[in-house]
């Protein structure tokens, strides 16, 4: 088995809050439509128009931001006026400058890996938002690298971990997404851990794999070091 010398790390919701950030304008969003439409239907109607808008908008807030207003004139049939525009908008420019808040374990988990492995920050969504929370975090002097995506798939893994370290088959991919971190790292041939969060999106959900030998989970990134520290002993 090859030695193990990358270890990838998701950054949201894996080593900062944001998923709540986005609850809570979803919550917003529901009660600003609530005399036209209840907050059920609300909710499949937006994660419907977040789904076919990703392939033109990408992740992040600036596209959740387009999806909210496009939902907003569907749902009201276009009376949404110009004041509930504005709140929407106002909304995104929060969500934009909310304080970054690292998850628990996260600094002393880096301290600990960072002097026997490459750190590399791996993360789809919006290129200067995701810059912004990387350099406010206090994270930034434990990587070798940040790795901005459109998509995670196998292929892009493949890419980074090539160019950090030796390949993926040498690398593992820490992250709270099944979808993202986990499977298309499997695929790529790493080794994949998941660390669930509070709260996951609903285009973020898969079923775990089957059979996969290198699939690992823990409930917080303290318990990472022990993981990797087993995985290499039967190296």
């Amino acid at each position: 088995m090859a030695k193990i010398t990358t270890i990838g790390l998701d950054a949201d919701d894996t080593l900062w809050h944001n998923e709540r950030v986005f609850r809570l304008t979803h919550d917003r969003f529901c009660d600003l439509l609530s005399n036209y439409i209840d907050a059920a239907c609300v909710e499949d109607r937006l994660l419907q128009v977040e789904r076919k808008n990703l392939r033109l908008y990408g992740y992040g807030v600036k596209g959740f931001t387009l999806s909210l207003m496009e939902t907003a004139l569907e749902l009201t049939d276009g009376a949404i006026d110009g004041r509930g525009m504005k709140q929407i908008l106002a909304w995104s420019r929060e969500m934009l400058s909310h304080p970054v808040e690292p998850l628990p374990h996260v600094r002393d988990a880096l301290i600990a890996l960072e002097d026997e492995f490459q750190l590399v920050l791996i993360t789809k969504g919006d290129l200067f938002d995701q810059e912004r929370k990387f350099a406010e975090s206090g994270l930034a002097d434990y990587f070798t690298g940040v790795e901005v995506v459109s998509e995670k798939t196998a292929a892009s893994y493949q890419q980074i971990f090539e160019r950090y370290g030796q390949g993926a088959e040498r690398a593992v991919m820490v992250g709270n997404s099944m979808k993202s971190d986990v499977l298309p790292m499997l695929d790529a041939g790493g080794w994949a851990v998941h660390v669930p969060y509070e709260i996951t999106w609903a285009l973020e959900l898969a079923d775990d794999p089957e059979n996969a030998e290198r699939f690992r989970r823990i409930s917080h990134l303290g318990e990472l070091s022990t993981l990797l520290s087993d995985i290499r002993s039967r190296e």
